[in-house]
């Protein structure tokens, strides 16, 4: 019965999504409105965390079989990928390149510099 309550919660938040998709003009994803939902509802405490961590845990632990079906339908596509699939490829490599080669200066200036904000509080 608890899993019950917490995949209700999950998908009343999702639905809730769902509506706000409908009704706002923005192009938004409903998923994306969904997590802003449950994102606000955690921080504020409208929902605790042990009302969802059950079925938010299960979730998660399924995740990778949801990805399959999409998998296959890349595989369907082949025909329409394969001429393309050198600059996609090169592409991918780069732009994770970039993107670990920012994260990690930006985490590295911003504990730097969190660290001398300490500091100069501190004292």
């Amino acid at each position: 019965m608890k899993y019950l309550k917490q995949f209700f919660i999950i998908i009343l938040i999702s639905f809730m999504g769902e509506l706000l998709k409908e009704l706002l003009p923005f192009p938004v994803p409903a998923s994306i409105y969904g997590m802003l939902i449950m994102f606000i509802s955690l921080c504020t405490g409208v929902i605790k965390t042990g009302q969802v961590d059950k079925a938010s845990g299960f979730l998660i632990e399924v995740m990778p079989v949801m990805f399959i079906p999409a998998a296959a339908g890349l595989l369907d596509s082949w025909g329409t990928l394969k001429p393309v699939l050198v600059p996609v490829a090169v592409i991918t490599v780069v732009s994770t390149i970039v993107v670990m080669l920012v994260s990690g200066h930006v985490t590295q200036f911003v504990t730097r510099h969190g660290k001398a904000f300490n500091e100069e509080k501190g004292s």
